[in-house]
């Protein structure tokens, strides 16, 4: 309903891009252009100061992106208050997820929600914790789901379930057969990695630390970008590695892999992320409480 000028405007002032805003509203670079020349025209000034194929906003520009905040957030409001009177419960929601979560536990959780809500669009973008955490502060995602502690102090931060974690091995490796395996013992082989900004990745480097074991004495032979690769990596005898347990039920299953519990063990939580907002689509707090209750419920499931 609001002002379309208004609502190019806002996206390209919180993305400070043309080309991203225009991906996201899936229109034309220039139609956008288009657009916000239209309102700086009808309020006979500059918005946005362009240097060096950069953008920031004018003082007017950071007025009116202050003030289209507050009508987009009672725009919603009114929608939602629509809804709740007439009992609907609709719309789209963005999640992000990084690639563990978003691949072995995701699927399941977002099945049985669009069964339960069949109105309810979920789009989901995934990237590792790093760019999961960027993307809310960017209000780029309604709700993040991450798998490493997130820094950021301003956003809410919820536990929902617990992961283990344990080294995988080729199925005939020397520490295959031990019950349990020191986390010293590792920095004697090949050790494959995933890569910076993974959430896995700052959990393993910080559970060495806490047990005296420097992240450069580990013969680090590769960093991969998924946990499929790592898998594969690692049933080619190209070294061992450290991964959620979550995601090698099917290797075990077919005995492509072995798995190791880890002394002591290593365990993270998988966690809900999103703005401290006063307000929020009704189809947001609905998500957030049936994926609370999903994760109650399968608690002690390997995900």
């Amino acid at each position: 309903m609001a002002d379309r000028r208004l609502q190019v405007f806002h996206t390209v002032a919180r993305l400070l891009s043309f080309t991203k805003a225009a991906e996201i509203l899936h229109m034309t670079q220039p139609a956008v252009t288009f657009q916000v020349r239209q309102l700086e025209e009808h309020f006979n000034t500059r918005l946005f100061d362009r240097t060096h194929n950069r953008i920031s906003l004018t003082e007017a520009g950071k007025q009116v992106f202050r003030v289209a905040d507050k009508i987009f957030e009672l725009y919603a409001e009114m929608e939602d208050a629509v809804r709740q009177v007439t009992g609907e419960i609709s719309g789209a929601l963005v999640i992000g997820a990084s690639t563990t979560i978003a691949e072995y536990m995701l699927p399941a959780l977002l099945g049985d929600f669009k069964n339960n809500y069949p109105d309810v669009n979920v789009h989901l973008k995934v990237s590792n914790t790093d760019g999961i955490v960027s993307m809310v502060e960017n209000n780029d995602i309604d709700l993040g789901v991450v798998e490493a502690p997130v820094a950021n102090k301003n956003l809410v931060v919820e536990t929902c379930r617990n992961d283990q974690l344990v080294l995988i091995t080729p199925p005939d490796h020397s520490l295959s057969k031990l019950e349990s395996v020191d986390i010293r013992q590792i920095s004697e082989y090949p050790f494959i990695t995933r890569e910076e900004g993974s959430g896995t990745r700052e959990v393993i480097e910080e559970y060495l630390s806490k047990n005296g074991v420097n992240v450069t004495e580990m013969k680090i032979c590769m960093e991969l970008g998924s946990p499929e690769s790592i898998k594969g990596a690692v049933e080619s005898n190209m070294g061992v590695s450290i991964v959620s347990k979550a995601t090698i039920v099917k290797e075990l299953q077919l005995g492509c892999l072995a798995a190791i519990p880890l002394v002591p063990p290593l365990e993270r939580p998988f966690s809900f992320v999103h703005q401290k907002q006063k307000f929020r689509h009704r189809a947001m707090d609905e998500l957030l409480n049936f994926a609370r209750e999903y994760c109650k419920e399968h608690e002690h499931d390997v995900v």
